[in-house]
């Protein structure tokens, strides 16, 4: 009884600690932005950050969690900043009207892409989420009446809440920081929903769940819509924060590889583990930036491709999953 009590105690302490614990960090994240305000370059990197990390817990919902390994995910980002774009400056529509119709874009062709795919086994839906995305920058480049071709898009500034177009960063930042959490409780709902079970049951074994009564073409096709959705709502905002789009980045190749490299460092199928992965690379775009003066080249290809080699043989579960085990050792060990 004295254990159960002890037991009992301890999990009681563990709750309101965990709730002081979100409103320390509620408060550091609320309050950074104005601490950074006259440190435009930082506030920058800041952003970029957690615009990273909402793409990177976007893909992860369905890499990570449905065990899709979408390789084309630039291409919902792409449709979201072009969507938003597109409205704003040919028909004047305001960007959070845009931003909910490029999600809605995005979901739909998202739902299209899976139907299609989805049933293909290997590696084979990868390689068909790269054909699409690649196929919508080809549209994007020749469609120069719409899109104006490579040359981009230029969103016009003028500034005002309706126009999600501002004079300080600071509202950025916090537009940011919702798409960042957006994601991130999307993947906390998963881990304790039913239809979370069933995704990690597809994940284990398609035939396994086919065979307990789950729909597993379904549970697919929703988890890729939802991270779709996620995905495009951040291209918005990084069309509004840029304020150019062109479809050679927009959807590249190069861009949905990042938003894979970041999953995989942190750990895939881990809510913090996109956000941790997008911490790493922001940190070495900013030193390789500061210490090369810009002057990169192939170095920062080099340095990515160095570093995801390093956590697939030594880290293959990801630095959040490895971090977590190793705490949990060493408690076991003082305990003991």
């Amino acid at each position: 009884m004295k254990e159960e009590k002890g037991a009992l105690s301890k999990s009681a302490s563990a709750v309101p600690r965990r709730g002081l614990g979100w409103i320390v960090l509620a408060a550091v994240l609320i309050a950074l932005p104005f601490l950074l305000q006259n440190e435009i370059y930082y506030l920058d990197v800041l952003i970029f950050f957690l615009l990273w990390a909402a793409m990177a817990g976007a893909w992860n919902l369905a890499g990570g969690y449905g065990g899709l390994l979408s390789l084309g995910h630039a291409l919902f980002f792409g449709v979201g900043a072009y969507t938003s774009s597109l409205l704003f400056v040919k028909l004047h529509i305001s960007p959070w009207i845009g931003m909910l119709a490029g999600a809605v874009a995005a979901a739909i062709l998202g739902a299209f892409i899976g139907v299609l795919t989805l049933r293909l086994k290997g590696p084979f839906f990868g390689l068909a989420t790269i054909a699409f995305s690649e196929v919508f920058m080809i549209i994007a480049i020749n469609w120069k009446d719409l899109t104006q071709g490579s040359q981009g898009i230029n969103i016009p500034y003028t500034p005002g809440l309706a126009n999600m177009v501002f004079d300080s960063k600071i509202p950025y930042y916090f537009i940011a920081l919702a798409l960042c959490a957006l994601p991130y409780f999307t993947a906390k709902w998963l881990e304790r929903s039913k239809f979370g079970y069933r995704l990690i049951a597809v994940r284990g074994g398609e035939a396994a769940a086919q065979a307990l009564g789950i729909n597993t073409v379904a549970v697919k096709v929703t988890i890729l819509v939802i991270s779709s959705a996620l995905t495009a709502m951040a291209g918005t905002l990084y069309a509004q924060y840029i304020a150019i789009i062109e479809p050679l980045h927009e959807f590249s190749f190069a861009l949905s590889v990042q938003m894979v490299l970041m999953s995989m460092i942190g750990g895939t199928g881990t809510a913090s583990g996109p956000v941790f992965g997008a911490l790493v690379v922001t940190f070495l775009n900013t030193v390789l930036r500061d210490v090369l003066e810009g002057a990169q080249g192939g170095l920062q290809a080099v340095v990515y491709g160095a570093l995801l080699v390093l956590v697939v043989l030594f880290i293959p579960e990801g630095v959040i999953p490895w971090a977590k085990r190793q705490w949990r050792r060493l408690a076991g060990r003082v305990a003991s």
